[in-house]
């Protein structure tokens, strides 16, 4: 069972898995420990992640694991077709590149049928979907990335959460590297890969300074462009700003732009008014999850011309004359122009979505229905991992030290 876009592509998206998990270390290595015991035996796991070659080392752990896998893709259009026919020979897959909004919510429905016991998602989505339909069953689950989890404390502080979740995304080994060395790399590689235009001396606008725009606006200032700051948060604008970058309001940073990069988790971030105010040639691509940070919707009603100018890139001519350039139609440019976040970062994210799958499996029923943060114990296994998989040793604290550490006394 399952849907796949074309099932001969498999060849390939094994050779892609097998690339993958040679960087995926810190992963492999806590998986190979569980694989003899298989702590999962039998668990059934509705999986709903962006399906890429770094997430076909997951599911693979998960399989090893013991586990009974029901995938579906986390974006309609961030599925890469041959890891999802490769996957889809050995567990059920629903997911294939260019889904409609629809064929995404049926995608969804087939992995709930199956009445999995545990959810992992990216984007709450899968999550959401289980608390419409129905949660009887399910003991618990975990959340990717960052706007999945703030949707979960919603429906948590409406007291409507009916399940445990571990918020993956809110532990440090995840949010300080794959949002900001993840996301300001992969990014950029979709936009390059869109545009085939050079970031040295552009004026790159960067709205929103959580992790994920840290890292855009690292990576951009690292490539040579003009880095501006929009922010509403006070205290993030004042850390642009000693940070070294010029902080600005929407409104004029609009009219200087050349490349508008979206991280905000919020919606109309870039309102359509903004869109009218920014020059010729203007470009706009989004880094966060769900396709809601650009006023896409308005400003294709309003447009008076629309073409695919590249692959991924739609040529919007306004009103007024001026052609702005939206990038992957407003989606996540990494996964929708370029193939995501390098395996390096991805083996700590997956991690800990591995450790939480085994934590909630066996401690589910001591846990209140809540969204919990990954223990500290689980956040040292998969920190040693990954810098074993560096080839990099620490020391240890002397127990003078910690004494030291424990005492008032100096």
């Amino acid at each position: 069972m399952g849907k796949v876009a074309d099932e001969r592509l498999s060849p390939v998206g094994e050779k892609n898995f097998a690339w993958a998990k040679a960087h995926m270390r810190a992963l492999t290595t806590l998986a190979q420990k569980h694989s003899k015991t298989r702590p999962l035996e039998g668990v059934e796991l509705g999986v709903c992640l962006h399906v890429t070659k770094e997430t076909s080392v997951l599911v693979d752990a998960l399989l090893n694991a013991g586990a009974v896998v029901y995938l579906a893709g986390a974006n309609p259009l961030s599925t890469q077709d041959d890891i999802a026919a490769y996957l889809a020979s050995r567990t059920e897959v629903w997911a294939w590149r260019g889904q409609t909004p629809k064929e995404h919510k049926l995608a969804i429905g087939e992995v709930l049928k199956r009445k999995p016991e545990q959810l992992i998602d990216d984007g709450a989505d899968l999550h959401v979907a289980a608390h419409g339909r129905g949660t009887k069953g399910i003991v618990g689950g975990s959340e990717e990335t960052t706007t999945g989890v703030v949707r979960l404390r919603a429906l948590e502080s409406d007291g409507k959460l009916r399940y445990p979740v571990i918020a993956v995304n809110d532990t440090p080994t995840k949010f300080l590297f794959d949002n900001r060395y993840g996301t300001g790399q992969s990014s950029l590689d979709g936009i390059m890969r869109a545009t085939a235009l050079l970031l040295a001396g552009m004026k790159v606008v960067v709205v929103g300074y959580g992790w994920v725009g840290k890292g855009v606006a690292m990576r951009a200032r690292g490539m040579g462009s003009r880095v501006t700051v929009v922010e509403v948060d006070p205290i993030k604008a004042i850390e642009a700003h000693l940070e070294g970058f010029e902080v600005s309001d929407m409104t004029k940073a609009a009219r200087t732009g050349q490349l508008f990069v979206t991280a905000t988790g919020q919606k109309n971030v870039i309102p359509y008014d903004a869109i009218e105010r920014m020059n010729d040639g203007a470009i706009l691509a989004n880094a966060g999850h769900f396709d809601v940070e650009i006023d896409v919707k308005t400003l294709l009603s309003k447009a008076k011309a629309l073409k695919e100018v590249r692959p991924n890139v739609d040529e919007v001519t306004l009103a007024s004359g001026r052609r702005v350039y939206l990038v992957g139609k407003g989606r996540i440019a990494n996964l929708v122009a370029a193939e995501g976040h390098p395996p390096e970062v991805m083996q700590m994210s997956f991690a800990n979505q591995f450790m939480a799958a085994l934590n909630i499996h066996t401690n589910h029923k001591k846990l209140e229905r809540r969204v919990y943060g990954v223990s500290l114990e689980i956040e040292r296994q998969v920190a040693n991992a990954a810098l074993e998989s560096l080839g990099i040793s620490i020391g240890a604290q002397t127990e003078e030290q910690k004494e030291y550490a424990r005492s008032w006394r100096t």
